[in-house]
C-alpha cells in the first residue's frame, strides 16, 4: 500500500454529495450527513468572516478515497463547546503564543457524540487513524497553526487519536439511555416514589395550563414551522447574556426544505388558540435522539421540561430509539432520568510548553469526570428496569 495522503479542502462541495455519503456509516447522526454540512455553508452560518473557515480533510490511498472528516479554520473558540479559553490565555499571556488560528475537526455548533473520521467501507479504521493523527500534525505546521482539535468523537477514536500522539480529554454531558422501556409509565417506575411524583406533577401541569404538546417530522415541517422554530431560537438568545446567534434564517430553511426526515420538533400550542408558545429543534437519527435548539414566546410553569425532554423521551420510546443526547450542560437533567456520560475529545499542540500544561490539565479534568460517573453508577436516580 502506497503511503496515505491527507489533503484539504475549502468547502464539502469539493468532495462531492456522492462521495462524502459513501463513507457514512449506516447509523450517522444526522449533522454529519452532506445536506447538514452544506446547508451550514450555503446559508453563511460558517464563513471565513465569522471565523470558520471550511477545511474538509481527506485521506488518500493513491487516487482513491478511504476517508474524510469535517474540520475547519477557527479565528476564535465560539460554538465548539470543548471549552479552551483557558488554554488560549495561557498561551498568549504566559507564554507570548498566538492560539489562533488553530484547527477544529468536528461539526460546528454541535456539542454531539458521533464519528469525526468516516472510513470507507472495507477499510481497517486503526492505520487509517495513525495516518488521520500524523496528517493533521503536517497541517498543523504547513499552515502554522497553534493546533488541531477533534471534537466528540466517539471513545475508540479519541483513545486511537491518543494512541498516535494526541491529548484525550474528557468532558460530561448528561444522557438519556433506553433500557428497553415500553413506555413513558414504564420509565416513570424506575424511580424513587418522589421524583415520580414530581414528573407526574410536572407533565399535568400544561394540561391544567391548557398546554398541547405535537410531535412534527418529515412532511409536517412546513415553511411556517421553519420560520417559527428560527424566531423561537432567536428568542432564546435575546433572553439570556451568554447566548450566541450562530445560524439565521436562511440554514433553518434549507434545512426544513432539503431534511425534513432528519428533523424532529416539539411544538407547544395553546389548546384555546392554537397558537404556538414553545418548541424544541431536535434532529432524528436512526438509533438516537438530538436536542438541539428551544425558545419560547411565554413563560409557563414546567414548559421546558415537558418540551425538551419528557415528549422527547416519550417519542424516542415509541420509535425504539437507544439514546437522547439532550445537549450540553444541565445537572438538572439527572432528577429526570438523564445519566452523566464522559464525552471525549482529541488535542495536538504544537508547542511543547503548552502541551505539556494541557496535558496536565486534561489528566486532573478527567479524575473528575470518572468520579462523577461512577457516582452516578453507585447511586442511580433512574434504577434498572425489573421484568
Amino acid at each position: 500500500m502506497a503511503a496515505l495522503e491527507l489533503r484539504t479542502h475549502g468547502s464539502i462541495r469539493d468532495l462531492g454529495e456522492a462521495a462524502w455519503s459513501a463513507l457514512l456509516p449506516a447509523d450517522a447522526p444526522p449533522f454529519l450527513e452532506f445536506t447538514w454540512l452544506d446547508a451550514l455553508e450555503v446559508s453563511g452560518a460558517v464563513t471565513p468572516e465569522r471565523g470558520w473557515t471550511p477545511c474538509f480533510l481527506t485521506l488518500h490511498d493513491e487516487d482513491a478515497l478511504v476517508a474524510a472528516a469535517p474540520a475547519y479554520l477557527k479565528s476564535h473558540s465560539d460554538g465548539e463547546f470543548v471549552f479552551d479559553y483557558g488554554w488560549a490565555r495561557f498561551a498568549e499571556e504566559r507564554l507570548g503564543l498566538a492560539y489562533y488560528p488553530k484547527l477544529v475537526v468536528g461539526v460546528p455548533f454541535t456539542p454531539a457524540t458521533g464519528p469525526r473520521l468516516l472510513v470507507a467501507a472495507g477499510r481497517e479504521r486503526a492505520p487509517l487513524e495513525e495516518a488521520f493523527a500524523r496528517g493533521l500534525a503536517g497541517v498543523v505546521e504547513r499552515l502554522g497553526l497553534s493546533g488541531a482539535h477533534v471534537l466528540f468523537p466517539p471513545e475508540p477514536e479519541a483513545a486511537a487519536l491518543a494512541r498516535a500522539g494526541m491529548l484525550h480529554r474528557f468532558g460530561l454531558q448528561f444522557h438519556w439511555r433506553n433500557q428497553g422501556y415500553a413506555s413513558f409509565d414504564e420509565f416513570l417506575s424506575c424511580f424513587d416514589s418522589k421524583r415520580r411524583h414530581q414528573i407526574r406533577r410536572e407533565r399535568r401541569a400544561l394540561d391544567e395550563q391548557g398546554t398541547r404538546l405535537e410531535i412534527a417530522t418529515g412532511a409536517e415541517l412546513t415553511p411556517e414551522l421553519a420560520e417559527v422554530m428560527f424566531e423561537l431560537y432567536v428568542s432564546t438568545i435575546e433572553k439570556f447574556s451568554w447566548g450566541r446567534q450562530y445560524l439565521n434564517r436562511a440554514f433553518f430553511r434549507e434545512v426544513c426544505a432539503r431534511m425534513p426526515e432528519r428533523l424532529h420538533l416539539v411544538i407547544a400550542r395553546d389548546q384555546a388558540s392554537r397558537r404556538i408558545v414553545a418548541g424544541a429543534f431536535n434532529l432524528l437519527g436512526k438509533r438516537a435522539l438530538y436536542g438541539r435548539y428551544w425558545g419560547a414566546r411565554e413563560e409557563r410553569p414546567f414548559l421546558h421540561f415537558n418540551v425538551c425532554y419528557y415528549r422527547a423521551i416519550e417519542d424516542a420510546i415509541a420509535r425504539g430509539l437507544a439514546l437522547f443526547e439532550p445537549g450540553a450542560g444541565g445537572e438538572h437533567k439527572l432528577a429526570r432520568g438523564f445519566a452523566p456520560t464522559a464525552t471525549h475529545s482529541a488535542h495536538l499542540l504544537a508547542d511543547p510548553a503548552l502541551r505539556a500544561a494541557v496535558a496536565d490539565f486534561c489528566r486532573r479534568e478527567r479524575r473528575a469526570v470518572e468520579e462523577e460517573v461512577a457516582g452516578a453508577a453507585r447511586s442511580p436516580v433512574v434504577r434498572p428496569l425489573a421484568r
